[in-house]
């Protein structure tokens, strides 16, 4: 098979995973919005994230199987054209059967691609393992930043049709399609370590997923709720949003950063312990006092779960040897991560319609927080860095 320049890989890697989050943070500045606009609960107005999250995790474990049927290549080109068709079903989102259709569709397709782009990972860029999940999780982290800061101003291109802002979403995944399309494809054959289930047995797989669940839950749970909540202690929506893109836009450089700084000095679950405890000390002061210093806070609670989310990233491709058993392994943390995850949005929108305020599910969120960095710090004794692929 015909050798493709690195570039042109790494190009694929990037816009695949550009696309794995605009379609959940497009929709957090316009939540309240939407709500009011189809007489929806907050609970209910939740499930557009929350759906998306938990089919993330149910339909992961299928992956791994469709990449040995179709192979690895035109499965995640077949993603990034189901995300593209989901995102031009919101034009028609003022029905909310077909929101909430629509984040289902979205979540099936991120659902399979994420541990494809792991394997993906693993069977080009093996000796530089560390830099390139650095570009994947800044890419992941451009489109989430993107999706949540640039929405408003699309809308008020469009006419301030908050279907069409949430529509316009579908063009970078159509680009990114186009590209993957021109991909050689590859059957991968299901033998040996490959052939193995998801390692549900290994004792280091449910501590690597309770950490992703955790650091995802809070992730997708700001995402729906940060704005909200800003909003409610007193600030102006204008600077609510603001903080929220703040937010998100302190993943950038902890996205590409952490990873690097991992493989460089072998000190991920150190890394991974100080995003814990600086993202449980950022929700405090959000939760207590959310008006004091409230741009720092958002700098810091965003920088310590983009770092957490880029660094859990890079534990599978510690744990197996093969394309398909790294597919296996991160499966199964995002299965169970994601499947727990998608709670948090709407457990925190409902303890906010029962207690009356944000502050009490934001407590929550505080605590989990640091069960987090506990996490991680058991953790500590990882598997041998020979697997580290320079």
């Amino acid at each position: 098979m015909k050798s493709l320049p690195r570039g042109m890989l790494l190009l694929a890697l990037i816009l695949a995973a550009i696309n794995l989050r605009p379609g959940i943070t497009s929709l957090a500045p316009l939540i309240e919005r939407i709500a009011t606009e189809l007489a929806l609960s907050r609970s209910l107005i939740s499930l557009t994230t929350a759906l998306p999250v938990l089919c993330m995790g149910l339909l992961a474990p299928f992956a791994p199987r469709l990449a040995v049927r179709l192979g690895l290549e035109r499965t995640i080109a077949l993603c990034l054209a189901l995300i593209a068709g989901a995102l031009l079903l919101r034009v028609l989102a003022n029905a909310s059967v077909i929101l909430i259709g629509s984040a289902v569709l979205l979540g099936a397709a991120i659902a399979v691609a994420g541990p494809l782009l792991s394997g993906f990972i693993k069977r080009h860029f093996a000796g530089r393992m560390g830099s390139v999940v650095g570009w994947y999780s800044l890419s992941m982290a451009i489109g989430g930043a993107g999706g949540a800061v640039l929405t408003l101003p699309a809308l008020r291109w469009l006419g301030d049709d908050w279907t069409f802002g949430l529509a316009i979403w579908a063009l970078p995944a159509l680009l990114a399609l186009l590209l993957w399309l021109c991909l050689p494809n590859r059957v991968e054959a299901e033998t040996g370590v490959a052939g193995a289930g998801l390692p549900w047995r290994n004792p280091r797989a449910w501590l690597i997923s309770a950490f992703f669940a955790i650091q995802a839950g809070l992730f997708y749970a700001l995402a729906t709720w940060a704005v909200a909540r800003y909003h409610e202690a007193g600030l102006s929506l204008m600077h609510s949003n603001s903080l929220f893109s703040v937010s998100m836009l302190m993943g950038l450089p902890s996205s590409f950063l952490l990873p690097w700084l991992a493989q460089r000095f072998q000190n991920r679950y150190v890394l991974l312990m100080g995003c814990g405890l600086l993202s449980a000390v950022s929700l405090a002061m959000i939760t207590f006092q959310p008006t004091v210093l409230p741009d720092l806070w958002a700098v810091c609670i965003g920088f310590g779960l983009g770092g957490s989310f880029s660094l859990s990233l890079v534990l599978p491709l510690y744990e197996a040897g093969s394309p398909l058993a790294v597919s296996r392994w991160t499966a199964m943390m995002l299965c169970m991560g994601y499947s727990l995850a998608c709670l948090t949005p709407v457990l925190t929108g409902l303890a906010r319609d029962l207690a009356g305020s944000y502050q009490l599910p934001f407590m929550v969120l505080t605590a989990l927080a640091l069960v987090m960095t506990l996490l991680a710090w058991m953790m500590r004794k990882g598997p041998a860095r020979s697997h580290a692929g320079g």
